[in-house]
């Protein structure tokens, strides 16, 4: 009979995604997965084949929590537009907290020679571009919260490209004025449709620093 697991496989599958996260592929070693992860090899070995199949599950774990579960919460708790720039928002006020984001930064490391990470990599941006900034751009023009002018497809790949470049600079320790005009950038991608009803002006407060929200910055 098969030997009963002694672990929760999403438990140790979030750990190994942390640990990939933090260090990058090439730099973490089966020692690393295994003192984070608190399991053996050989549990490691018989739950996910070996440290590149781990890799590519942990890939697609992080695309449905930190990609499609996310980027649907945001699309219910925001107008199409807020929920947009809080995507960016986010980014910074979590700088901190994170290594930048996983996806980028193994695009930045794997995806030139790597066929199957590349094609993950692909379809996560894929998914940001079109079931999100296309998507909320759409929706937002037919409620009037953003200009018909807007060009829904060009405009959501500038957003994915800016992005990038904001996840890129978020690995950083001292970029927060270039983050922070990534994000005047994006609002200025998203001029306000006839229609558009903006809430009072809100500051979010990061290390001491005011990031504007929306209000008179919103433009």
């Amino acid at each position: 009979m098969p030997r009963k697991k002694r672990f929760a496989v999403e438990d140790v599958r979030q750990k190994a995604m942390a640990t990939f996260w933090s260090q990058g592929y090439h730099a973490t070693s089966l020692q690393d997965l295994v003192d984070n992860m608190g399991i053996n090899r050989a549990s490691l070995y018989d739950t996910f084949q070996d440290k590149y199949s781990l890799f590519l599950d942990s890939l697609c774990a992080y695309r449905l929590v930190y990609i499609k579960s996310y980027l649907a919460e945001q699309m219910k708790k925001h107008t199409p537009r807020q929920a947009i720039i809080n995507y960016f928002l986010d980014m910074i006020l979590k700088a901190d907290e994170r290594n930048g984001c996983l996806m980028v930064n193994t695009a930045l490391e794997l995806s030139a020679h790597d066929d199957k990470v590349a094609k993950i990599v692909e379809q996560s941006f894929k998914h940001i571009e079109r079931n999100f900034f296309r998507k909320l751009i759409e929706q937002g023009q037919a409620t009037g919260e953003i200009a018909k002018s807007v060009i829904p497809i060009t405009t959501a790949r500038a957003l994915l490209s800016l992005l990038i470049g904001l996840c890129v600079l978020s690995r950083g320790k001292s970029s927060k004025p270039m983050m922070e005009a990534i994000v005047l950038q994006v609002k200025s991608l998203l001029p306000l449709g006839d229609h558009a009803t903006l809430p009072p002006p809100v500051s979010l407060k990061h290390n001491g620093r005011k990031i504007h929200t929306n209000g008179a910055h919103a433009g």
